[in-house]
């Protein structure tokens, strides 16, 4: 029995791996902004198995609040062993275009949000001198393409971003682990066409959960995006920039 934090746990990708967690009987804080979701989720973990569980309702943006967020977690758990970031929006790339406003309420939400929760989180997570940071970025962050450049900056800074922190708490006793999942069918992505590339939110939380259990640094899922995308990243820019992707 392990004690979960999840920031976002409304996200399909987090609901499933919530479910992952309860199951084996894990202690869970789990986080969003949409209360009555919240807690239609909470009771569906309990009945699935979770031990204790805890709720808390917090917009990502609102930055004065994470710190008093974790530790309520702390206090409440009384120790965690792993965070799992999970929250995020796709932004409408035209409007983000046409408006800064819209590009940075996006960027806020996806990228600097984050890096607020991670700061707070790694500095508990020091003093507890153990634990795994897991986040959830994507591949769109690993080369910018015109239909998605900014969504794409957001999730390329959090990579980076993780990078830098698995490199300072390597030393600490703490273990932080990138996740990025290429396509997959949610309520976000419901308007896309959708093709073999595609996968369901159970596959990646799956996937996020054995990677957990191995201790992965950076994990791909599914796994061929590791493939996809170190192709991607190799194309020269001149040929790059004709693309129409």
């Amino acid at each position: 029995m392990a004690n979960r934090f999840i920031f976002g746990v409304t996200s399909s990708i987090a609901e499933a791996t919530a479910r992952l967690f309860a199951v084996d009987g894990d202690n869970l804080f789990l986080v969003a902004r949409d209360q009555v979701k919240l807690h239609i989720i909470a009771d569906d973990l309990r009945v699935r198995g979770a031990g204790k569980v805890f709720t808390a309702v917090v917009d990502a943006r609102a930055f004065d609040t994470h710190r008093q967020l974790f530790e309520d977690a702390f206090t409440a758990l009384e120790s965690i062993d792993t965070i799992l970031i999970a929250h995020g929006t796709l932004p409408d790339q035209k409007s983000c275009e046409a408006s800064f406003e819209e590009l940075r309420k996006e960027f806020e939400t996806n990228g600097l949000a984050v890096m607020s929760l991670l700061t707070h989180a790694a500095n508990q997570l020091v003093q507890q001198g153990s634990g795994t940071l897991c986040v959830i970025s994507s591949v769109a962050g690993d080369r910018g393409r015109q239909s998605n450049y900014v969504y794409g900056a957001a999730k390329g800074a959090v990579s980076v971003f993780l990078q830098g922190l698995r490199n300072r708490l390597s030393s600490c006793g703490v273990h932080v682990m990138t996740v990025k999942p290429g396509f997959v069918d949610t309520p976000m992505t419901r308007d896309f066409d959708k093709n073999m590339l595609w996968t369901t939110p159970e596959k990646i939380a799956s996937g996020i959960y054995n990677a957990l259990q191995k201790k992965k640094d950076i994990v791909y899922l599914p796994w061929f995006w590791a493939l996809i995308m170190w192709i991607i990243r190799l194309i020269p820019e001149p040929i790059f920039k004709r693309l129409r992707l």
